[in-house]
């Protein structure tokens, strides 16, 4: 598919319309996290560790970002009769959320909830990203709080911050919360009977193009193909990938030998590999191919093979093991596609903000409406439980099915424990955001 067929006949609005079809990351029902959900894409794009297919990738784009805008400009102005306004109206941005002011003692567990880790987490953070200079005074008090002291960050807090209940447009004051995890995975650096599964890094021929200079609706939407000639097509399936069994040309960082082990670390979007040499690897994030996701759970129930309700990470694993000769084909119904880099091995996977993040007090939130940096009181229960799950935790990634103000996915660690927990969480909650007092409320 072109995205610039017939370009006399296309307004800006069309060309936007096309885009959304080529690079739809969004389905048209947010999914849940995990085995409904996005990929996580727990990246920050911009790392100095960027390997030299990933500088080669930047440039490829903005070779064709010039080639697109000036087909996308065409196609808004060519043919317009005079006087007419070759532009159609911006679109209506969604409607935001509204933040309302409550007392710290409202907030449900607050007097025994933990909050030194908390302090941790939100250090990680607080000088990076857009919200950097209004964090700033809050984070230098928050680097020499005492380490360990619950009572002195709960008291810093209170200083420090406005607690703000978040409300969605609609009026909804509790949402949904969902778990993620950084899948551990055997492998190895060679391929072998055993390891058999590719993990590709970054192709040379993928076209990433971001149009927002151009035009601002754009903002965060990508246009990810691979040219052919002066043509911007789509870019390889899942399915068309793994017919090539293993011979596609982009690099491969390891082998797995689970493919169902390797769809689900493409859905969390980063994880380690313990290497057959004792070595272990980390990865993360690096592109995807720009098709939609479509979950696996919600394929195999429309087959009948699950029902919605069974359809846990766990439950779906078993459905693969009972029938090997039939799970690629069922993998294959999801086009999208997420390469891979190699970060480095220590500390925690970088989120969004490009900062490790830290077990049980990190969370994937809609920037949108929840700043990144920003601390957050969670008041939600433990998986498929009534216990309270009360905490602070920070804003600090992002995922393609984290949408909504009241859209929260909790980070549980790294580990088949951790991946236990975030495949069965699917939990109601409510978010307070902490805002630096006298500082204006977050806008988009």
């Amino acid at each position: 598919m072109s995205t610039h067929a017939n370009p006399a006949q296309h307004t800006p609005a069309q060309a936007t319309a096309a885009l959304r079809a080529l690079d739809s990351s969004h389905p048209s029902r947010p999914p849940s996290r995990g085995f409904f959900g996005q990929v996580h894409q727990t990246i920050s794009a911009s790392s100095a560790s960027a390997t030299a297919i990933s500088r080669m990738t930047t440039h490829i784009a903005r070779q064709a970002s010039v080639l697109v805008a000036a087909i996308l400009l065409a196609a808004g102005c060519a043919q317009v009769p005079p006087g007419a306004c070759p532009c159609p109206p911006k679109p209506v941005p969604p409607a935001e959320a509204r933040y309302e002011a409550v007392p710290f003692s409202s907030l449900p567990g607050w007097s025994s909830a933990p909050a030194a880790a908390s302090v941790r987490a939100f250090v990680a953070g607080c000088r990076t990203g857009a919200s950097a200079r209004t964090l700033k005074s809050a984070c230098e008090e928050a680097r020499v709080l005492p380490a360990g002291d619950d009572a002195a960050a709960r008291a810093y807090f209170e200083r420090a911050f406005t607690a703000y209940a978040v409300v969605a447009p609609e009026g909804a004051r509790e949402g949904l919360v969902t778990g993620y995890y950084e899948p551990l995975l055997e492998g190895s650096r060679s391929r072998s009977a055993r390891f058999a599964r590719p993990v590709f890094g970054v192709p040379q021929d993928l076209v990433v193009v971001d149009l927002s200079g151009q035009y601002p609706e754009l903002r965060g939407l990508r246009l990810r193909g691979r040219l052919n000639g002066r043509r911007l097509e789509p870019y390889y399936s899942r399915g068309e990938i793994e017919a090539r069994d293993g011979a596609f040309a982009a690099p491969v960082i390891a082998w797995v030998a689970d493919p169902v082990e390797l769809f689900f670390l493409q859905i969390q979007g980063s994880g380690q590999i313990q290497l057959d040499t004792g070595e272990r690897v980390r990865i993360g994030y690096g592109e995807h191919n720009g098709h939609p996701y479509r979950s696996l759970g919600r394929t195999l129930a429309d087959r009948g093979e699950l029902t919605l309700d069974q359809a846990s990470m766990q439950s779906i694993k078993a459905w693969a093991a009972a029938n090997p000769g039939r799970t690629q084909e069922a993998l294959n119904q999801n086009p999208s596609y997420v390469f891979f880099r190699e970060l480095p091995a220590t500390g925690g996977p970088l989120g969004a903000m490009g900062v490790p993040l830290e077990a049980g007090y990190s969370i994937a939130a809609d920037p949108q409406h929840v700043p990144l940096g920003a601390p957050v009181y969670l008041a939600t229960t433990y998986p498929l439980s009534p216990e309270p799950l009360e905490r602070l935790v920070v804003a600090q990634d992002t995922g393609g099915a984290i949408r909504g103000a009241l859209r929260a996915d909790f980070f549980w660690g790294t580990g088949p424990e951790a991946g236990a927990l975030a495949g069965r969480m699917r939990q109601p909650g409510r978010l307070w955001l902490l805002w630096p007092r006298g500082e204006a409320l977050p806008k988009r």
